[in-house]
């Protein structure tokens, strides 16, 4: 079902959240959290689209906030709102209030909003495209438990990872962090196994990549050796090389979906690596409200000398020509401004 609200209010939009819910014989809440999407016209459809597909797993009230301050200075100086609320089918296993704030209203969405959070349940806001610098500092970010940004819709998705770094805050996290967890969770796996000792290791995925970034810090900052970061083809991260000095463990992923994982002294195995669609990195990110120390350590972790160290080894054409490496002693450098070390 699906109610029109034009020129509405907060105290509107809930009562036609009751009328609608009556109407299709549901009274009952049953949801478990409140999921604010902030974005704009040209990116709502496919957020809204992704947050019904994971409201399947976590039952939600999902509010979309796109702010139209306007062009002109008479647009700019008005203030409207207009809303829809879908319940039932249309709204997956929850319900939806999109709501469309006009000119200085979009200043101020935090009191649209908050009368419309359910009670007694964890919010969380997600900023599909363009993020402020700090989520957590946002009128709506305060009045999150969770804030969820994506890295690879910023146009510098690599210099981003410097920006979540410096203004992080419990309870931040990053679509670009979430993309690697079945790569940490493979190559933990690996290193659970006997093997001796790591003296180095190597990423390899697209240019500009926030996901393959991350990655090669993780390993640095966790197995603290040199990870060289280097260019491929893509799609998004090709392979993951660790080297001992009995061998090569690798986890290579040429097509985007499957990997072989190869592991010296051990036949070589073929492991489900598929690249996920946003749904999926969604729901991975409701299952878990509390601060992630791990993601918190990883952006942190000599993020500076990382980009910096990217940046200087690139060529005339613009992409890194040579591969940047992370190591624990160029963090510690970093950190104290120090001289960054340089590259392969």
């Amino acid at each position: 079902m699906k109610i029109d609200l034009t020129d509405t209010t907060s105290a509107r939009i809930n009562a036609g959240l009751i009328d609608a819910r009556r109407a299709i014989g549901t009274p009952a809440v049953g949801m478990v959290l409140t999921l604010v999407i902030v974005t704009d016209e040209g990116s709502a459809y496919d957020a809204l689209k992704s947050a019904h597909e994971a409201s399947r797993e976590h039952p939600s009230r999902i509010l979309v906030v796109i702010k139209r301050p306007g062009r002109s200075p008479r647009e700019r100086a008005g203030a409207r709102l207009d809303a829809e609320v879908v319940v039932g089918a249309e709204a997956g296993t929850g319900e939806t209030v999109v709501l469309r704030m006009h000119g200085e209203l979009a200043n101020h969405s935090e009191s649209v909003v908050l009368p419309l959070l359910l009670p007694d349940a964890p919010v969380v806001c997600w900023w599909p495209d363009q993020a402020p610098d700090k989520p957590g500092a946002d009128p709506l970010g305060r009045l999150a438990q969770r804030r969820i940004t994506d890295a690879s819709s910023a146009e510098d998705p690599v210099g981003s990872i410097e920006v979540r770094a410096g203004s992080y805050l419990p309870g931040d996290t990053d679509l670009a962090w979430t993309r690697i967890t079945p790569w940490r969770s493979m190559l933990a796996a690996a290193l659970d196994q006997k093997h001796s000792a790591i003296t180095s290791a190597s990423v390899e995925g697209e240019a500009y990549n926030a996901s393959t970034e991350l990655l090669a810090l993780w390993l640095a900052d966790r197995l603290g050796v040199d990870v060289e970061r280097k260019v491929s083809d893509g799609p998004g991260i090709t392979a993951v090389r660790l080297f001992t000095s009995a061998g090569d463990i690798c986890l290579d992923r040429s097509d985007g979906r499957l990997a072989e994982l190869s592991v010296p002294g051990q036949p070589d195995r073929h492991v489900a690596l598929k690249r996920r669609e946003t749904a999926e990195l969604i729901a991975e990110e409701l299952r878990r409200l509390d601060p992630d120390d791990i993601y918190r350590a990883t952006v942190q972790f000599g993020v500076k000398h990382l980009i910096s160290t990217a940046r200087d080894t690139k060529g005339a054409n613009g992409s890194p020509t040579a591969a940047a490496r992370a190591t624990p002693s160029a963090a510690k450098k970093a950190a104290s401004g120090g001289k960054a070390a340089t590259s392969k």
